[in-house]
């Protein structure tokens, strides 16, 4: 390491002892892919970040991509099986909170990286023993375990961005980050039934065993994961070492005093991200065995539709990102992906068209939200309240995806999928009608929401004018 820093930083060679007469010559540059200032070496680090939470992401849609064989083999009703996505989603109504804080103040960066990514490998081993002998409760106990480490690894991995790059370059880094999450998960819809069926063969039954030895086999993924947290703790610390920087730290500052000082349109915001996304994940963990059943498609046709939405946010998450960036009117984006959700949900619910139609829209839709509607929290609340606002964003996001898991399996299982569809519906428009009111909240309030980005610029370079003055 001491060689690595004279060749970095350009430190002459000592002398040899006799003299000076042995003097070493000028230091050897590193290679470009070793060192931390280079694009090589930092482009290196970026692929690390994103294959980083590549294996949660697929790990946990394995229930989606997987519910026939998992309903049959374990013998559950529906409601059964949404809880799954239930105990995941449980452990992050608290931990949001506490993420950034384990982060910064107890583990740091690196290695809390690993223990989150360990959480997530432990989750998912312990939930393919759970299908291998047949306990039903101890795959319920791996998805708890995972979903400890998944929302923290999300935390971490943004944490990494933050530390490597800045700037302009970051919106681009989150979105990449963003789209191989998205492929994460579309892999997975698309080859976990492909590997069930294949063991199937190689064993000769289905049942308990094949399940398990699936699930165990799409686990490596997680192990690949948590690879990439290691090479990355030993490549962040080397650059600590070698740049003489700060270890990276998430920023946020967590007081739950501050929700009483939330305003009416954060808490409208709040709505319309429980509502909204009530109805597109808990859909798409029941979405395959809807498709096989309305739409009489095969397996892996309603394998690759379903996956659909993931798809389209791969490569178009960035693109919104940037195209909000440029135009702002948040609210008037977030009222067309909305609008746009509730329209896929009703040709899904009472027509039998083509349903690539609904669910390319919905795709659409859902890339656009995520967009426009997270970055509008940075508008409402002062900065010194960001951590807490976003914790109690995602906490109640995840209580009310556990709450509506259950609720939609539970509604499958008396009333059918046209029912389920209605409900789904239900909660996009509820949705609707916290971004219509946002909207004029916003606008009797004066508020910056619905803004032009030229507008917002403008004000923005007159506020820092006047406080120079």
């Amino acid at each position: 390491m001491a060689e690595e820093e004279r060749a970095l930083l350009g430190s002459p060679g000592g002398d040899d002892g006799a003299g000076g007469a042995g003097a070493a010559g000028p230091p050897r540059a590193l290679p470009a892919v070793c060192d931390p200032r280079r694009l090589p070496h930092r482009l290196l680090v970026l692929a690390l970040m994103c294959f980083l939470g590549f294996g949660s992401y697929f790990c946990y849609d394995n229930p989606a991509a997987l519910q026939t064989q998992v309903q049959r083999d374990m013998k559950v009703n529906t409601a059964q099986f949404m809880s799954l996505y239930a105990w995941y989603s449980w452990p992050n109504v608290v931990l949001c909170f506490f993420g950034g804080f384990l982060i910064d103040r107890v583990f740091g960066i690196r290695f809390g990286t690993i223990i989150f990514s360990i959480f997530v490998c432990v989750g998912q081993i312990i939930f393919a023993l759970g299908a291998l002998l047949n306990a039903f409760w101890l795959m319920d106990m791996g998805r708890f375990i995972f979903g400890i480490g998944g929302e923290s690894l999300a935390v971490a991995q943004n944490t990494y961005a933050v530390s490597w790059f800045k700037g302009k370059e970051l919106n681009l880094v989150f979105g990449l980050q963003l789209s191989m999450a998205r492929i994460g998960s579309t892999v997975n819809m698309n080859i976990m039934g492909w590997i069930y069926s294949r063991v199937q063969d190689l064993l000769g039954y289905t049942g308990p065993s094949t399940l398990g030895l699936t699930l165990m086999i799409g686990g490596i993924t997680c192990l690949f994961s948590l690879t990439c947290a290691l090479i990355l703790a030993y490549l962040d610390k080397r650059a600590e070492k070698l740049l003489c920087k700060e270890q990276g730290k998430t920023g946020e500052v967590i007081k739950l005093t501050d929700v009483k000082d939330f305003s009416l349109s954060l808490w409208l915001i709040f709505v319309i991200c429980v509502c909204y996304y009530a109805a597109v994940f808990p859909f798409i963990g029941l979405g395959k065995v809807f498709f096989i059943e309305k739409f009489r498609f095969s397996s892996q046709e309603a394998s690759a539709i379903n996956s659909i939405v993931y798809i389209i946010s791969a490569p178009m998450s960035p693109v919104f990102g940037l195209l909000v960036d440029k135009l702002g009117k948040n609210i008037i984006w977030v009222l067309c992906a909305v609008i746009t959700t509730l329209a896929s949900h009703i040709m899904l619910a009472f027509t039998f068209w083509n349903p690539w139609i609904a669910m390319c829209l919905l795709g659409v839709a859902y890339s656009l939200l995520a967009c426009a509607l997270w970055p509008m929290v940075a508008f409402v609340v002062p900065e010194h309240q960001l951590g807490t606002a976003y914790g109690f964003m995602q906490s109640i996001q995840n209580l009310g995806l556990a709450i509506i898991a259950i609720a939609a399996g539970m509604i499958l299982d008396t009333r059918g999928y046209l029912f389920l569809e209605v409900f789904f519906s239900a909660c996009v428009c509820l949705s609707l009608i916290a971004v219509v009111m946002l909207y004029f909240v916003n606008h009797l309030t004066g508020g910056d929401l619905n803004w032009s980005a030229k507008k917002r610029e403008k004000l923005q370079k007159v506020a820092a004018t006047e406080k120079e003055i």
